[in-house]
């Protein structure tokens, strides 16, 4: 039942992001907090329409994009704790398995918080998508990486020539496979690269279609268990310069209307990235269901990235923090694989970055 149950959620949240993004669409309007002239919202828009202009006021829902990665974030969702602090607000979270769906649905309306990484980040910015960035939640390391299947013939990078590999296009896994092709000299023609999601990355992997994905727990550990090997890691990608995160988003029209909303929450993705490194047990042990992993499975994806709590944020959201060099570096590594159409200046990712909030 988990699995049938975890489908069905993720079937919903892509139906509502399509009807929202239709919507969308429709109005022509890129930002997602001007609604004038539409005749229908969702009922997550509604829930920061007709509020007062007072930001004492409390909007009827919250919504919150994730995805299963075991960082502050999954933590909170599974121990409640948004509920248990807004019990007067009805708090919705919407699984997704991509950074790109993540954008539009928060362009859209549909959500107001969401984790994304880097690249997907770098990318909305670029585009001139309508978010903040209020937090880091994790560097990632040995979480994401490229796993091969033992009859693959594959050993190292330069076995990857005339390979078949798939991995989330837009992804922090794409932007290190790509970073990993280019560190070993191969080009994009020299194999074949399919764009999957982690879930079809699974089912095509025991289906005998691939040679490798490059790609993040769970499914990791899943491809691993099922006779992967991993060829190098995005922890090693990242000591030689390719450094991805996850980000916490916030949409802009959101914060302008409940900035106490966005520091509470960062309060409580505190407190959970305290509980995560203090009681890693029982950590697992809750994080577990959501991941689709065993307890002992779940305490070693945790140990593969590195969360960061709110007296970390500084160096990288303060005002000369990292984070803005990382996403135009990001953007310029794009810009010369044909993503972007232009250099962006990193005053484009300085200004994204909500500083005021660790300063």
């Amino acid at each position: 039942m988990m699995k049938i149950d975890r489908k069905i959620k993720k079937v919903w949240a892509l139906f509502l992001v399509m009807v929202l993004a239709l919507g969308f669409t429709a109005c022509g309007s890129a930002n997602s907090g001007d609604t004038s002239g539409t005749e229908e919202t969702s009922d997550v828009e509604e829930s920061t329409q007709g509020q007062s202009e007072n930001s004492d006021d409390l909007p009827e829902k919250i919504g919150l994009g994730y995805w299963d990665s075991p960082n502050g974030e999954l933590h909170t969702k599974e121990r409640g704790a948004l509920e248990e602090a807004f019990p007067e607000i009805e708090i919705q979270w919407l699984e997704f398995d991509s950074g790109p769906d993540i954008l539009t649905a928060m362009e859209s309306g549909s959500i107001d918080f969401a984790t994304i990484g880097t690249p997907p980040t770098a990318l909305g910015l670029a585009n001139g998508y309508h978010f903040k960035i209020f937090y880091l939640h994790d560097i990632i390391g040995e979480s994401e990486g490229l796993i091969v299947t033992e009859d693959s013939g594959i050993e190292s990078l330069e076995d990857l020539k005339g390979k078949s590999i798939a991995t989330l296009f837009g992804s922090t896994s794409h932007y290190s496979l790509l970073n990993a092709l280019e560190s070993a000299g191969i080009e994009e023609s020299d194999l074949t690269l399919y764009d999957m999601t982690a879930q079809d990355i699974f089912a095509a992997w025991q289906r005998g279609d691939l040679d490798g994905a490059y790609i993040w727990e769970s499914v990791k550990s899943q491809l691993i268990n099922n006779g992967g090997t991993e060829i190098i890691s995005s922890e090693q990608l990242a000591e030689q310069g390719s450094i991805t995160a996850e980000a916490g988003i916030v949409s802009n029209d959101f914060y302008e209307k409940y900035p106490e909303i966005v520091e509470k929450y960062i309060e409580i993705l505190d407190e959970s990235v305290q509980l995560y490194r203090d009681e890693p047990d029982e950590s697992a042990e809750l994080m577990a269901y959501g991941l689709n992993l065993t307890e002992e499975e779940t305490l070693v994806s945790m140990n593969e990235i590195i969360v960061k709590d709110q007296s970390e944020q500084l160096e990288y959201l303060g005002q000369d923090g990292v984070l803005a060099q990382v996403l135009k570096d990001t953007a310029d590594f794009l810009y010369d694989q044909n993503e972007l159409s232009e250099i962006i200046d990193i005053s484009v990712y300085q200004d994204a970055i909500l500083t005021e909030l660790y300063e």
